[in-house]
């Protein structure tokens, strides 16, 4: 039985859960901007905003009082699950470097999925992201839409481009620095949910 802290909500219907449930719905009109009627710079723009966004839902949760245990699972699930088909489906589109998208979607699926079945399966808790992975995604979460807005008809296109690079490369590398240091947490995380288990 899960036990609910003090100052948390064990509430589904809450603001923050809203607003977190509004931006998955908002992935729908993303592939449909890029793959509907093939605007790659309103599909890069909304991309954009969904991840410019994704602090929303915490803060909202935090500052009124509405922390619950379905949005701890459900925020960071659905950060993922925009971050993980956003990235695909430009890489489908054809927008982004094969090499770069490929080597950002092993990481995430890696460690997501890890987490994944920490969590879903072992009943691991959830342990705090680092700052260096937080730079990381917020790099990334810039640098992709920012490939997609390149290789569109968007004024300054170009300097997008060059952009993404400039922010994607130091984001790929500390992805999978902090991938090394989350992969023994996680380890060592389903290894104690196992013998809590006992």
């Amino acid at each position: 039985m899960t036990t609910v802290q003090p100052g948390e909500r064990d509430s589904i219907a809450t603001i923050p859960n809203l607003v977190t449930l509004v931006r998955l719905l908002c992935l729908p009109i993303f592939l449909y901007l890029l793959f509907g009627v093939e605007n790659r710079a309103a599909a890069a723009w909304t991309l954009g905003a969904l991840g410019a966004t994704d602090w929303v839902d915490g803060y909202l949760a935090r500052r009124l009082g509405q922390v619950s245990e379905f949005g701890k699972k459900f925020d960071p699930t659905v950060d993922r699950l925009l971050f993980i088909v956003g990235l695909a489906a430009i890489l489908v589109d054809g927008s982004m470097p094969v090499w770069f998208g490929v080597a950002v979607l092993v990481r995430e699926l890696v460690v997501g999925g890890a987490v994944a079945v920490g969590t879903l399966v072992y009943g691991m808790e959830r342990f705090d992201v680092t700052f260096l992975g937080k730079t990381a995604t917020l790099l990334l979460m810039f640098a992709i839409p920012g490939f997609l807005l390149g290789a569109s008809d968007f004024p300054g296109a170009g300097g997008f481009q060059i952009a993404s690079w400039i922010l994607g490369v130091p984001g790929l590398v500390l992805s999978y620095y902090t991938a090394m240091v989350y992969v023994p947490q996680i380890r060592d995380g389903i290894r104690a949910a196992r013998t809590r288990s006992r």
